[in-house]
């Protein structure tokens, strides 16, 4: 048995057309599996899917607002009607804005709250029957080192990857008798357009993420690769409600 083959089985990726989204994609895809990217720039994700395409799989773009619930349904029903099937769910549509707390207008708090948990939620409650009707599946939602930690200009970011990493105990112990395995990945820092604004905006952001994290380096999106091929694949069965740091070391440093 292989436990690393996932031929002929269909994931569905929220943000998969750049940065960590499309390194999990990539990681799953190489396992055979053929991929679905959702996200609201069909330009954007020209680039993703020749590249996950070119790893010899199927692969193609739904256009999807996931804060939206009629969307997250109409996602997971597309990715069916294309594939006819959906075993793997990857919750990575993110944003953040960042500022005191002080600063932040009730809007900008729900358009990262909606967008970084609401968001999994409900694209969880929408591919829960289809893979409950095929017997399970793996939902994967992407949380953060703002998981674990606090910073003065992220609050309502902290508050969300929090959140994530709570929804998917919820969800672990709740669809376990479904088969259906639900896990967490809490990135480090790395290289994406997300934290290139980061580095505009934190001074320093740089150099003191190199200088704590053990591994020396910032992490690229590459490094989701085989923690995504993991926990979509049976090597994971008996693994579920976790929230697993992939990070250089940086969350154990002093």
């Amino acid at each position: 048995m292989n436990l690393f083959d996932l031929t002929g089985k269909v994931a569905v990726i929220t943000g998969g057309n750049g940065g960590i989204g499309l390194g999990m994609a990539e990681g799953i895809a190489s396992l055979g599996a053929r991929i679905a990217i959702s996200g609201r720039d069909a330009e954007k994700a020209k680039a993703a899917l020749a590249a996950l395409r070119g790893l010899g799989v199927e692969a193609e773009f739904i256009v999807a607002d996931v804060t939206k619930k009629a969307e997250c349904a109409a996602m997971i029903e597309t990715a069916e009607r294309l594939f006819g099937r959906v075993d793997i769910l990857v919750n990575n549509a993110g944003t953040s804005i960042r500022k005191m707390p002080q600063d932040f207008t009730e809007e900008e708090w729900h358009q990262v709250i909606d967008t970084n948990l609401t968001s999994a939620f409900l694209c969880s409650q929408a591919a829960y029957p289809a893979m409950k009707k095929i017997g399970g599946g793996k939902m994967i939602n992407i949380g953060s080192m703002m998981s674990l930690f606090g910073a003065p200009y992220a609050t309502p970011y902290a508050s969300s990857k929090g959140g994530i990493v709570q929804m998917t105990r919820a969800l672990a112990t709740a669809w376990a008798g479904d088969n259906i395995q639900v896990n967490a990945v809490l990135p480090g820092w790395i290289d994406t357009d997300l934290t290139k604004r980061a580095r505009q905006q934190v001074n320093g952001l740089h150099d003191s993420v190199e200088k704590r994290t053990p591994q020396g380096r910032w992490g690229n999106p590459r490094d989701m690769s085989g923690v995504a091929a993991f926990l979509a694949s049976a090597a994971s069965d008996f693994v579920t409600g976790t929230a697993i740091p992939v990070d250089g070391g940086f969350s154990i440093a002093m």
